[in-house]
């Protein structure tokens, strides 16, 4: 469990971070409404919302919530795809709760966690798939160089510019992954280790 203390903004809340219960089910409902309220495109019923909160829930991932009291701010979850390297998947915060700490006290929590149980690397996937430009990889025609446009992303409006300030780095692109000109913006970080390249 980590304690956030309120910091000097009255209006930022003092919250507890620790792993969501399966026997919580008010909490599992409020982290299912948050994702509807944050991804309607994704998630649009409650009950598709609420299965993907069971899942993450199983046994061999990792789900952290942000309480106030009995209130769910946000939460975040970890999927163990490769031996060494875990998905952050999804992280979500309740829209009167944003641009106060809580999002990246949640990946640093989650961070440790993953750490603790021996991945190397912590990565994510975040679509590029607004109306409006969110990154200068939306909307445009990504091959034959793709590389060269993971290289030269930049951010104008999109989650992409938070994880990079939380030192995730971009890894890659997977064109139109949601539709023509929408690519999902592969990031990944270091968690643990590092290679040591031998001398000589």
């Amino acid at each position: 469990m980590v304690t956030v203390p309120a910091g000097s903004d009255a209006k930022q809340p003092r919250f507890v971070i620790d792993a969501l219960r399966a026997g919580d089910t008010d909490a599992i409902d409020q982290a299912a409404a948050l994702l509807v309220e944050a991804f309607p495109h994704w998630l649009p019923t409650m009950e598709l919302a609420r299965d993907e909160v069971m899942q993450a829930l199983e046994t061999d991932r990792i789900c952290l919530v942000a309480r106030a009291g009995d209130q769910i701010l946000g939460w975040v979850g970890a999927i163990p795809e490769y031996s060494h390297a875990w998905e952050l998947h999804p992280l979500v915060v309740r829209a009167d709760a944003r641009r106060q700490g809580l999002g990246a006290a949640l990946v640093r929590a989650l961070e440790e966690r993953v750490r603790e149980v021996g991945a190397l690397t912590l990565y994510l996937g975040t679509d590029d798939d607004r109306p409006a430009a969110g990154t200068s990889a939306g909307g445009v025609e990504l091959f034959p160089d793709v590389l060269s446009h993971a290289m030269g992303l930049r951010v104008i409006d999109h989650p992409a510019g938070f994880y990079s300030r939380m030192g995730f780095q971009v890894v890659g692109l997977i064109p139109d992954a949601n539709g023509l000109g929408k690519p999902d913006i592969l990031m990944a970080k270091r968690v643990n280790g590092a290679i040591r390249r031998p001398r000589g």
